[in-house]
């Protein structure tokens, strides 16, 4: 959405008090007085009534939205009621695009679009009531959005990250509980081939136990300043000039953080340390690429171009965390996961183990990796990628979109508990808010809320799912 049309933000709840508030609303301390504990209603494992037909929602079609409205109208037992896009076009177009996906079944016909209101998505959830609502739009009205789902009746499936501030997160929590609905953070790259069979060797014991993990999301992304009326550059550009922490920590984070079983019985987040770069890149960026009277070149750019985070977990273990969406380098999630008898570590996939991974490298010196990694993938492969990588194939990022939107439809289905609990969801995308607040005080340490009132430990660890 573009900066100028800063009035569809402030019209939604929470939203104005996000771009009012500043760095007040990093609070280092969880409100648990405000929530208290109710552990009959804790949303760790909860399994929601089964659905036999899922009538879902979109809201924002423009980017992420089309891959996940395309592969959910193809699903069977689904079932398209509305879009809502700030776009007519938009909505439009992927309205008559899932009614072609479904017109042999006789599904998807008759979506109802919601455009040009900045707040025709209320309108939709008033008038639809959805069973499920997918929600794809700028960062800010993630929450907003979610929790107005929730309060309607339906569970709220919502892009990274689930919020931008501490507050926020706890109001889902609550709303969350309060309603019985789920509300899901959609980390697909928890669903990689790579990722899904590290949790599978971890699960197994091959790392012995587990002391370190390093996480990014290392993207260089400055081409999306060219998007300045519609896209993410347009909305995204702002939150580069104004905030300087880690701004995107999800896509790195989840996966380790469930191979180390954090906020699921065995371990959780508790303090987090972050330095940032000078914030150079982007300044440098707008200046040879635009002219001098570009809206571009009237903000002062504060965030710096790297970050480097440092999370200690209950336990005792780190976890690094760094982001760089400036500098000109190669793509990486960094992916590395430390044990007491072996790493395992991607971009590129690569593993060492303690006296050698047999039949392949002789001790921890050598690396397997590349061919040699062939008959590792045919032993280790998560049942999960191997049922459905044919199905997910051509469904975005190498098929992980795909995975994803299968097992939110499977467990909706069949009443099971979702891979990725709205807590998970809360302490993942924390980190930005708290990474703010330590760089802001020259790296001191910021303690994460505990979101779920310390019931964590009665959650199971994501298991290996067939």
């Amino acid at each position: 959405m573009p900066i100028k049309r800063r009035s569809f933000l402030k019209k939604a709840s929470f939203s104005g008090a996000i771009l009012a508030a500043g760095r007040s609303l990093f609070a280092t301390d969880s409100p648990v007085s405000e929530i208290t504990s109710d552990p009959a209603r804790y949303m760790g494992d909860f399994a929601a009534p089964k659905l036999e037909t899922i009538r879902a929602a979109f809201i924002g079609v423009g980017a992420r939205g089309p891959s996940h409205l395309k592969f959910f109208a193809g699903l069977p037992g689904t079932e398209v009621v509305a879009i809502s896009d700030l776009y007519e076009d938009h909505a439009v177009r992927w309205s008559e695009e899932a009614g072609n996906i479904g017109k042999t079944s006789g599904r998807h016909q008759g979506i109802k679009t919601y455009y040009g209101e900045e707040n025709a998505w209320q309108k939709m959830l008033e008038e639809v009531l959805p069973d499920v609502v997918f929600i794809s739009t700028n960062w800010a009205n993630h929450a907003p959005m979610a929790i107005a789902s929730m309060r309607a009746g339906a569970h709220a499936f919502v892009e990274v990250p689930l919020a931008l501030t501490v507050e926020e997160m706890w109001e889902i929590v609550k709303v969350s509980e309060n309603t019985r609905r789920h509300c899901m953070m959609m980390e697909n790259v928890n669903y990689g081939r790579d990722e899904l069979m590290f949790l599978n060797i971890v699960r197994q014991g091959l790392l012995g136990d587990l002391l370190h993990a390093e996480a990014a999301y290392i993207h260089e992304l400055r081409w999306q300043m060219e998007e300045v009326e519609r896209g993410t550059g347009s909305w995204r550009t702002g939150h580069y000039a104004r905030r300087n922490g880690n701004l995107y920590p999800t896509h790195g984070l989840g996966p380790v953080a469930q191979y180390m079983n954090l906020g699921r019985s065995e371990d959780n987040f508790k303090s987090l340390v972050s330095f940032s770069t000078p914030a150079m890149g982007r300044q440098r960026w707008a200046k040879e690429n635009y002219s001098a009277d570009h809206q571009w070149n009237q903000l002062d750019f504060q965030g710096g171009d790297l970050n480097t985070s440092i999370i200690k977990t209950q336990l005792g273990r780190t976890i690094m965390v760094q982001w760089d969406e400036t500098s000109p380098r190669p793509y990486t999630r960094h992916n590395l996961i430390q044990g007491t008898l072996g790493v395992m570590a991607g971009f590129p996939t690569r593993i060492a183990l303690e006296g050698g991974v047999p039949g392949i490298t002789k001790n921890h010196h050598s690396w397997a990796q590349g061919e040699q990694l062939t008959a590792l993938y045919e032993k280790y492969d998560h049942p999960l990628y191997k049922r459905l990588n044919e199905t997910a194939a051509n469904s975005g990022h190498g098929g992980m979109d795909g995975i994803m939107m299968y097992r939110i439809v499977e467990c909706l289905h069949n009443g099971l508990p979702l891979d990725q609990n709205v807590y998970e969801g809360c302490y993942w995308s924390a980190v930005a808010p708290l990474s703010e607040a330590s760089v802001e005080a020259d790296g001191a340490p910021q303690r994460f809320p505990d979101f779920t009132r310390n019931e964590w430990r009665k959650t199971k660890p994501l298991a290996i799912i067939d």
